[in-house]
């Protein structure tokens, strides 16, 4: 069978196969058996065309899942577990935004912790975009009908509104910054994001609790791994259904 999940991806991200060849270093004959025939790559060149691509492994080639290879990489790239976002220690959060150097994205409802538990934490990223590194915040719309069902399900009304307002009073004074982008979403939210460079901390969600109550994953990108890759193309998807922030 042919590979259609490798070809369209290949179409998505403007590369053709002559092109991909050129930047795994096979043969296109190689490339193009890989999507005519199904045909799956090495290890090596499978993690190439993934981070190329920047997709995840397993999608790119389903029958990966169960390479004891690919588990150990995805067990690998946890680094620990948190109850809950306020037990996240302070200087964790301090040190990931200090060492980023490439890219910090944000994406929550709210994410008014950022303003009410982490002092200077804006103005810290505001220096980090001024310094060339990437940064994409990702908070709620407070017009989507999304915020108005998450607050009546954790049972505080127009609160969570409220706060999303908030926010962005909080942030407008950096949104026109070179390096700072922003936009606001109205998704069903399954986890609150916070990714540095190549480390994410996803606070995961559940039915009816706030988002600070639910547990956080801490993870770290590792070649091979899908946990990163899975929370990332997460956030990749919201942000491009989001509208710009006003």
């Amino acid at each position: 069978m042919s590979n259609e999940r490798l070809r369209s991806a290949l179409v998505s991200a403007g590369v053709t196969q002559a092109d991909l060849s050129e930047q795994i270093g096979v043969d296109p004959k190689t490339v193009e058996r890989w999507i005519s025939t199904g045909r799956v790559p090495h290890r090596t060149h499978r993690l190439k065309v993934a981070a190329l691509l920047g997709d995840d492994e397993a999608f790119l080639w389903p029958s990966t899942k169960s390479d004891p290879r690919n588990l150990a990489a995805s067990e690998a790239e946890f680094v620990t577990l948190y109850p809950n976002r306020g037990s996240v220690p302070i200087d964790v959060w301090e040190g990931l935004l200090e060492r980023a150097t490439d890219q910090v994205d944000l994406l929550a409802f709210a994410g008014s912790f950022f303003h009410d538990a982490l002092p200077d934490f804006a103005e810290q990223l505001a220096a980090k975009a001024r310094h060339g590194v990437r940064v994409r915040l990702l908070f709620g719309d407070p017009e989507s009908p999304a915020l108005e069902l998450r607050g009546r399900e954790e049972g505080i009304g127009d609160l969570l509104v409220s706060r999303c307002r908030l926010t962005w009073a909080y942030w407008m004074p950096f949104l026109q910054q070179p390096g700072i982008d922003a936009r606001q979403h109205g998704s069903t939210l399954y986890a609150s994001l916070f990714r540095f460079d190549d480390t994410v901390l996803a606070n995961v969600h559940a039915l009816g609790a706030p988002a600070s109550h639910s547990p956080v994953l801490h993870l770290r990108k590792v070649a091979g791994g899908r946990l990163f890759t899975h929370y990332m193309s997460s956030f990749e998807k919201t942000w491009e259904a989001a509208v710009p922030a006003p």
